[in-house]
């Protein structure tokens, strides 16, 4: 393989002048560095990282941190971060932190700290465990996906927003007896579910409604589990379902149909995220695109360490209704609900 030496023998030059024209950092004049780049390119030559870090300062490398890699919503993440990453010519590590694992602790005392990163993406790291502040501390431009931050620029969904949207257009539709599923409590829960949960309590307590919460784990069968013990019980079942997320809805249609509980003309169910399955589901959902977050957040990000001194910034994204055939109006109740299901 061809080496900065062959390089500046074969244009005729020194290897400093070989290097500058190829990194592009100091003057070189430009019928030098179009006589390297055509002998680098004839030669096949690749630079190396090392050695261009050593000279710039930089690692073309950028760090993300995510509690989960088998999830649908930290895989669409990545995917967008990836094509933005490999667009730009940086490389990404990746560092699996579930929460309370060993592991998790290794990446943040040992692994973030030797800083082999120009900057990092830490996706749905909870606030409440001032991990951002430690990312913040290692002196690296850090942007944070989901969770809030006054020292990290953010992108995140609305949460607030989009449970807002659902539990309205239930409403809309004739719904009373509306039930939050999914989520610790509002005190202790995650930042995404306390905020969600949040949007729906304000919702209804505006309309002068009762508020109702099941919690459950955040997931596919933690909202089946929940939504079989509740819709089990005539006594306590609710006509409508606001889910923390699209996982726990479907954990719900699934459960009514097991039960014989017709979805929506006997119960009419909302999730949040438009998740892959969603559409499979019929589901109606606040449409989220991590996808486009992971990507806005690797942008905002490359922009920070190219101008380190940039102002934080805060991309708060509005969420999409999507009426699908999950939801109508209750039994024995006329709607004008745009995307009612008659």
């Amino acid at each position: 393989m061809s080496g900065i030496e062959d390089v500046a023998r074969g244009a005729g030059v020194s290897k400093a002048t070989a290097s500058r024209a190829l990194t592009g950092h100091g003057y070189v004049a430009a019928a030098t560095r179009a006589r390297v780049r055509r002998v680098a390119e004839e030669l096949g030559y690749v630079p190396s990282s090392s050695a261009s870090s050593l000279a710039t300062g930089r690692t073309r490398n950028i760090g993300v941190v995510m509690p989960y890699l088998n999830r649908w919503f930290f895989a669409e993440v990545l995917e967008g971060v990836q094509a933005v990453l490999l667009a730009e010519g940086f490389d990404l590590t990746l560092y699996d932190a579930k929460p309370g694992t060993e592991g998790r602790r290794r990446v943040f005392e040992d692994f973030l700290a030797r800083k082999r990163f120009d900057g990092l993406i830490a996706v749905a790291l909870e606030p409440d465990d001032h991990e951002l502040e430690r990312l913040v501390g290692i002196g690296r431009p850090v942007v944070s996906v989901v969770s809030d931050s006054e020292e990290a620029s953010v992108v995140r969904l609305d949460d607030v927003h989009a449970a807002r949207r659902a539990t309205a257009h239930l409403i809309d539709l004739g719904h009373e007896r509306i039930t939050f599923l999914g989520g610790v409590s509002d005190h202790d829960g995650p930042h995404v579910d306390r905020e969600r949960l949040g949007g729906y309590l304000s919702c209804m307590r505006g309309a002068g409604l009762d508020p109702r919460h099941i919690p459950s784990d955040v997931s596919l069968p933690g909202g089946y589990d929940a939504a079989v013990d509740l819709l089990s019980d005539p006594e306590r079942r609710p006509t409508a379902l606001v889910a923390a997320c699209d996982e726990v809805a479907i954990g719900a249609i699934i459960a009514a149909r097991r039960l014989g509980i017709a979805v929506p003309s006997a119960l009419s169910v909302v999730g949040i995220d438009n998740h892959e399955y969603s559409d499979m589901f019929g589901l109606t959902t606040l449409e989220q695109s991590p996808r486009e977050q992971g990507a806005a957040a690797a942008e905002l990000l490359l922009e920070q360490v190219r101008a380190p001194d940039a102002a934080r910034t805060e991309m708060r994204l509005q969420a999409r209704l999507i009426v699908r055939g999950s939801t109508s109006p209750p039994p024995g109740v006329r709607s004008v609900a745009v995307g009612a299901v008659p």
